[in-house]
């Protein structure tokens, strides 16, 4: 298991230094920062000023070096726009959108996962048919969209749930549904597959004629092979709620770390964006992570292979 884990590890550090160099890449991507940072009617002395100033004039490896020791220790410089410490204004804003994305989750995994497992029990019955369609709706229906209905229907016509603001329970039950929702259909879809996959294999035939319960060949049995791969796309979703919470952020007015993605790419404001990028990316990283070792503490044959 050690060494799985290892593997794992160095797979990881390979990944986050990869994904460093691309966030440090956004810098010139868009263009000359310098030209950006000047405005439209800068004359060409104050452009090489703030060149200077910032340090673009230096070599592009000198830069990414200087850029990612100071971002190991916490340090991504300071925001064009907001004029404060880039760390500081994420560290503001990151407690919303991590509270926000694990409700997502939770919501979808506890909705999705027992309705893939009813349908893989009875399939083509009315629930397999009431999953198929919730799948379906859930990658039809635009996020933006779903929450305004929600909105108009919970706030505007019922009263019973605040349109914006993060100061409640109440604020993160409509961002809850909508971002969890997007998340549903694919969790659904793998759960049955994997136990309609799992319920015809031998073993659980082999359970089932030694007299084992119902209840313990499927949740003792059945679910814990077939969870497996949920498990991985869990951890997926996870990262992408993380990074993917802009539009439900912005609906909802959440100023979490998505709005703030927002406000830093439409006011031009680089060094946050590549702070957000590097930070939501280490998420995304940290949780399949995770998962890998959560899965061949499951599957032993993960280990082996």
């Amino acid at each position: 298991m050690m060494r799985y884990i290892l593997k794992r590890v160095g797979l990881a550090i390979l990944v986050a230094f990869t994904v460093s160099l691309i966030s440090f890449s956004l810098l010139y991507l868009s263009g000359d920062p310098a030209v950006a940072l000047a405005g439209e009617g800068a004359n060409a002395n104050d452009i090489e000023s703030l060149r200077v100033l910032y340090g673009f004039d230096r070599p592009m490896l000198v830069q990414y070096g200087d850029w990612l020791w100071h971002a190991l220790q916490g340090d991504f410089g300071q925001s064009y726009y907001f004029k404060l410490p880039v760390a500081s204004l994420i560290a503001d804003r990151l407690s919303i959108t991590m509270t926000l994305g694990a409700c997502g989750i939770s919501f979808a995994l506890l909705t999705a996962v027992p309705l893939g497992v009813a349908a893989a029990i009875r399939p083509n019955s009315i629930v397999d048919r009431v999953a198929l369609f919730l799948s379906v709706a859930g990658q039809a229906l635009p996020s933006f969209w779903f929450g305004l209905i929600l909105i108009v229907l919970f706030t505007i016509k019922l009263g019973w749930l605040p349109a914006s603001g993060s100061t409640g329970w109440q604020n993160y039950v409509m961002p809850t549904v909508v971002l969890g929702y997007y998340a549903m259909p694919a969790i659904m879809r793998l759960t049955r597959a994997g136990m309609l996959d799992v319920l015809n294999s031998d073993y659980i035939r082999t359970a089932r004629a030694k007299g084992a319960g119902e209840w313990r060949v499927m949740f003792k049995h059945a679910l814990r092979n077939a969870i497996i791969p949920v498990v991985s796309l869990a951890a997926v979703q996870m990262g992408f709620m993380l990074g993917g919470s802009i539009v439900v952020e912005s609906v909802f007015a959440l100023h979490g770390a998505g709005y703030l993605a927002w406000e830093s790419i439409a006011r031009n404001d680089l060094p946050t964006v590549q702070a957000l990028i590097l930070v939501f990316s280490m998420f995304y990283i940290v949780f399949t992570f995770l998962a890998d070792v959560l899965n061949a503490w499951l599957d032993p044959r993960m280990r082996s292979s």
